[in-house]
């Protein structure tokens, strides 16, 4: 279940006790289409983020619950929780200063207030208490669980959404006869989303493995359990992301774990006006994982020499353009590599 179709889970963890059921059912015809977007926004920011890494965010792997079998909890699965978390919270902020929810609007809990020297608060700040305490209710009701798996994965849950406020700005405005600025009031805003996903991108670089006692807790002891689990989680800090399994090898295929591995990928041949991180592509995806580079040529249709007519059309004629790209593929021609020692056997007996 990736976050695209977070909601039927979402609903089910919500009702699950009869007396919530009303109060959540209301929340959920009020929110449900903000998670749903936030959520959204979160995986194609992940996809932004890793398009050339060799995991690339695949939608068969994007699942935020454990309850349908998923034990993974890998740095790439730390990255998921946390930017989905963050894409709900940001949505449902941003919803609320918009004014599009009837029981919530502008954090004006500091108007008036001195901010600093030459400046007060004031303004529409965006209300992050709001978007943080709804996005909670709804993401976190995946986790079920009492295992360390669902600690770490709520764990990385608040991570992404301290990333929301971790990441805001200050914005200001001027007053003052004719523009002197004598003082300015000043408020929060939400940063771009993508500054959020760079702030996460960063976290995922430096996630911190969680050690877990390698004694297994003996069966049905939930308090040792629980124990255990607050001892691990002691010395890492609430923004940090973190993870309790090595990553698998991404350069190979696995279906058992829905990665398609790095052969077929395209990649980017350097160009100055590139980023560092796409300049590298192709020696990570192709080379780095034993693989050569091919060169293809693809035409490309796309609309050109539109005009105006009147009125009220535009139209256009189809342009056909022929294009480079660049993939990793198989050495030797695509023929998987013959095994040596066979080889040298077979020549012995001729």
């Amino acid at each position: 279940m990736g976050p695209l179709h977070l909601l039927p889970a979402m609903v089910l963890s919500m009702c699950c006790h009869a007396h919530f059921a009303l109060a959540w059912y209301v929340a959920f015809l009020t929110y449900a289409g903000s998670v749903q977007v936030g959520a959204q926004s979160g995986i194609y920011e992940c996809k932004h983020q890793f398009a050339w890494e060799r995991w690339n965010c695949p939608e068969n792997t994007l699942q935020l619950s454990t309850h349908n079998g998923l034990r993974s909890a890998t740095r790439e699965t730390a990255f998921v929780h946390a930017i989905s978390a963050a894409g709900v919270m940001y949505t449902l902020t941003k919803n609320c200063s918009m004014g599009d929810f009837d029981n919530c609007g502008c954090d004006d809990s500091r108007i008036g207030q001195t901010g600093g020297r030459g400046w007060i608060w004031g303004g529409c700040s965006d209300n992050v208490a709001f978007g943080e305490k709804i996005s909670k209710q709804f993401v976190d009701a995946l986790e079920g669980g009492h295992d360390s798996r669902a600690s770490v994965n709520l764990h990385n849950n608040e991570a992404g959404r301290l990333a929301i406020t971790a990441t805001m700005r200050r914005a200001c405005k001027c007053h003052g006869v004719s523009g002197s600025c004598s003082i300015q009031t000043c408020w929060m805003q939400l940063a771009d989303f993508r500054e959020v996903g760079n702030y996460l991108k960063m976290k995922h670089e430096h996630a911190k493995k969680l050690e877990m006692d390698k004694n297994p807790v003996r069966a049905g002891n939930s308090a040792d359990n629980r124990g255990a689990i607050a001892q691990a989680f002691r010395s890492i800090a609430r923004i940090e992301l973190i993870y309790l399994e090595d990553s698998p090898d991404y350069c190979v295929k696995n279906h058992s774990l829905g990665f398609q591995g790095t052969e077929g990928r395209e990649c980017l041949k350097a160009d100055k006006n590139m980023s560092q991180w796409e300049r590298k592509s192709c020696r990570r995806l192709c080379y780095g994982c034993g693989l050569r580079v091919v060169e293809k040529r693809i035409e490309v249709v796309s609309s050109c020499n539109c005009k105006f007519h009147w009125c009220c059309t535009v139209k256009c004629d189809k342009c056909t353009k022929v294009v480079t790209k660049y993939y990793c593929a198989r050495k030797g021609g695509g023929r998987k590599p013959q095994n040596k020692t066979k080889r040298r056997h077979h020549a012995r007996r001729h």
